[in-house]
């Protein structure tokens, strides 16, 4: 096994990153348009990285490259050829290896001795993330085994192939694409480690409405799977999630949560949750108790959300 198996082995809690997309944002960039975020890839890679650095500062242990929305067809239609796209995809990784690099130069002696090395994970967002409809908190979207893992293999072989520690298979909300996902690892990429994260809408499925205990044995199943839980998903719905997922898979569980914001797929527009009431620290705690290992953020979370996970669980290995 590799870097990751690694990673959990030799770490009880492992601290994720937060929000891309939703921080640059905040910080008074555009991220609208197909691209969202990545399309800073073209013409200002270096806000990626320096973002990247932000949260390995923060005391992120897995920092996520700039891939999620990023896809061969959506970067030829923007403009780039084929291989330009490719290359691009790489670049993900590069970034990602740098932000982790710079930062680690400058962190002093002590700091390093309380923390792993950070790892890059090669974002695998879904095939909805490129429709940019709304569809990935739905999962309302169909093709077939084919169709879904021609769309992934290129993402994914250069991800790998630019040097990922492990794939982050994210925000996936659709049955039939995981288990594509899942067939093309096996079939194509047997060496790769991985984790898979679904985004639900209920407490009972994910959002295709693809049931907890059917994907949940999937992912049990499957030896590259290292890891399995929800992000992009509303704080309230997970602690059930993850009672459901326990019942059929023993592997470490992950949680990285929106802010407790609700996000409208269809306006872009996000409201408040009235269930939601706890900070990601609390949430955390419980989440943990459950069998959550790898704890983050996802949307409209930020570098101080994940600094104050960071400090909390360290603060209790120390």
């Amino acid at each position: 096994m590799g870097k990751f198996n690694d990673l959990l082995t030799e770490n009880e809690v492992i601290i994720l990153d937060g929000a891309l997309g939703t921080e640059l944002e905040s910080r008074g960039y555009d991220v609208s348009g197909k691209l969202w975020s990545a399309k800073y890839l073209l013409d200002n890679p270096q806000v990626i990285q320096k973002l990247h650095e932000t949260y390995v500062r923060a005391g992120s242990d897995i920092i996520t490259t700039s891939s999620y929305q990023a896809s061969i067809p959506a970067f030829t239609e923007a403009g780039l050829t084929a291989e330009a796209s490719y290359n691009l995809l790489k670049e993900t990784v590069k970034l990602a290896r740098d932000a982790i690099e710079q930062v680690w130069q400058e962190l002093p002696e002590q700091d390093k001795t309380r923390r792993p090395y950070p790892l890059v994970a090669g974002s695998v967002g879904p095939y909805a993330a490129y429709l940019s409809d709304g569809s990935e908190y739905t999962g309302a979207y169909q093709l077939t085994k084919e169709e879904f893992q021609d769309f992934h293999r290129p993402r994914i072989q250069a991800l790998l192939e630019a040097g990922s520690d492990l794939l982050a298979v994210e925000t996936i909300p659709n049955g039939a694409e995981a288990a594509a996902l899942l067939d093309l690892l096996a079939t194509e990429f047997p060496q790769a480690e991985a984790y898979l994260s679904f985004t639900a809408q209920s407490e009972e499925a994910i959002s295709d409405g693809s049931r907890i205990e059917e994907v949940g044995a999937w992912a049990q199943a499957s030896p590259q799977i290292l890891a399995v839980g929800f992000n992009c998903t509303a704080p309230h719905l997970i602690s059930p999630l993850l009672d459901r997922l326990r019942q059929v898979c023993s592997k470490p569980l992950l949680t990285y949560p929106n802010s407790g914001e609700i996000y409208d797929g269809v306006t872009q527009t996000w409201h408040d949750d009235p269930e939601q009431g706890r900070t990601l620290v609390e949430n955390s705690r419980i989440w943990q108790q459950q069998g959550a290992r790898l704890l983050g953020g996802c949307c409209r979370t930020r570098p101080e959300d994940i600094a104050q996970l960071a400090a909390y669980f360290r603060s209790r290995d120390s």
